[in-house]
């Protein structure tokens, strides 16, 4: 036998081989695949995981593998393992039988918003509306995704594409009512939300977007009943909870916001949610308006802690660290109605050498009408009224808050003011005082009086 003869045979053998293996995976693999589809089904996630992971191996970009592998780790409750397998395919863009598009960007796209990338789960809206164009729930969650953004042009437009699709969606109904009430018109969204209602008197959403209108109508009563329907809902129980806090926060009733505050945070299984840190800013702003500016400082860290950039919760601390080590200021700022009195009239008689003629609480601190208080000097004179404010809410005072100050001093016939506060000044409002009889006092100076009067060690 020839040795040409040999290697003809040795390269019909090779080929043969490759082509049997070749036959073999293309019957094997389908076969392996609805056998993880099987496993699935059947409940048996971690064997189906198993299967998938010894495929993947073979074969990294095989990607119905990769797709049933994270419907496996998703039904057995790792949904970020399952998110990771999701982008790869998702990288790849093949989709068949087994990776039914519209099933997989509705998945990838809810996975998105639970590890809060709200950019990445719009694109898959996006996409699902053009593979299904006639379904409402596709525009529904656009709109709440633009309306996340603040872009209420395109919420509006999606929430109205979501009600043409779908009459009867309630949700869409309601969402679009508290949008239109945002937007000033009114008339349209209580019709909006009236519709929702009549749809499905039992929607919590439409209960919860009522309870927002009429919250923001200043309808504090019908709002917390509204709100109160919403909390057999598991998913907006705590967000209605939080809204009932501010309904209660926003009619002075502090002591049932804090209730409903902590009940909030304590129904809450994330402690970096940004609902449950909401509940701790407003819960702190109420121990701010109690004056208990312990607590409050409290829950600034808690939030602090866990996300350093959320609303102006840095500020807040920065604001007060000097109560720790400035028991003048601390007092100050803590102290209960009779006790800032006390203090007020002290630093009137000794840091101003005025005489404290009236002396009346105001929400911000306390306002006093004093005259000279050297008698035998301005005997002969008529002595001349002058209107002290003390400011002790933490926000920095206004041009708008003197421009207020000096129609009050007209009514009254007083002629100069003083404005001292714990917190300071803006730009805008240091240049009006400039050229009015309006003398600023800040922080600083505040704190020099209080030492130099000692109220505290007189106490």
């Amino acid at each position: 036998m020839s040795s040409m003869f040999l290697g003809i045979i040795l390269i019909l053998g090779t080929g043969i081989a490759v082509l049997l293996v070749f036959v073999v995976k293309s019957f094997l693999v389908p076969q392996q695949i609805a056998g993880i589809e099987k496993l699935l089904n059947a409940g048996k996630y971690p064997q189906a995981i198993k299967q998938a992971r010894v495929i993947i191996a073979r074969n990294p970009r095989d990607a119905d593998a990769r797709y049933l592998l994270g419907k496996a780790y998703l039904a057995d409750g790792k949904a970020e393992l399952a998110l990771m397998e999701f982008k790869v395919v998702n990288s790849t863009a093949i989709f068949s039988k087994t990776i039914p598009e519209a099933e997989f960007r509705k998945t990838i796209s809810q996975l998105f918003l639970k590890y809060n990338q709200p950019e990445e789960a719009l694109k898959e809206t996006l996409l699902l509306i053009k593979l299904e164009p006639f379904q409402a729930e596709h525009y529904y969650n656009a709109a709440q995704l633009f309306e996340q953004r603040d872009n209420s042009e395109q919420a509006l437009a999606n929430y109205k594409k979501a009600v043409e699709a779908d009459p009867k969606h309630a949700s869409a109904h309601a969402a679009l009512g508290l949008l239109l009430f945002r937007n000033k018109q009114m008339t349209d969204a209580k019709q909006e939300i009236a519709i929702a209602l009549r749809l499905d008197p039992k929607n919590t959403k439409a209960h919860f977007y009522q309870g927002k209108l009429l919250r923001e109508s200043h309808d504090y009563a019908n709002a917390l009943a509204a709100f109160e329907k919403v909390l057999r809902d598991p998913e907006l129980k705590q967000k209605a909870m939080i809204e009932r806090g501010c309904c209660y926060l926003e009619a002075n009733s502090t002591e049932k916001a804090i209730i409903e505050f902590e009940r909030a945070i304590n129904a809450s299984s994330d402690d970096s949610s940004n609902d449950t840190l909401h509940a701790r800013y407003f819960l702190a702003a109420c121990h701010e308006k109690m004056r208990d500016i312990d607590k409050a400082i409290t829950q600034w860290e808690q939030i602090y802690n866990r996300k350093r950039g959320f609303r102006d919760v840095g500020e807040k601390l920065s604001q007060y660290q000097e109560l720790r080590t400035n028991d003048n200021i601390k007092e100050f700022l803590t102290a209960s109605k009779d006790d800032f009195f006390t203090i007020c009239k002290a630093v009137t008689n000794s840091g101003l050498e005025l005489m404290v003629r009236d002396i009346k609480e105001t929400k911000y601190g306390c306002a006093i009408v004093a005259v000279e208080n050297d008698a035998e000097k301005w005997r002969n004179v008529r002595k001349m009224p002058r209107l002290i404010l003390f400011y002790r809410d933490p926000n920095m005072i206004e041009d708008s808050f003197l421009r207020t100050l000096q129609e009050e001093m007209k009514k009254q016939s007083i002629i100069r003011g003083i404005v001292i506060t714990s917190s300071g000044f803006t730009r805008t409002a240091l240049e009006f005082a400039e050229s009015r009889p309006l003398e600023l006092i800040g922080r600083e100076k505040l704190e020099l009086m209080l030492k130099s009067v000692n109220v505290f060690g007189k106490k």
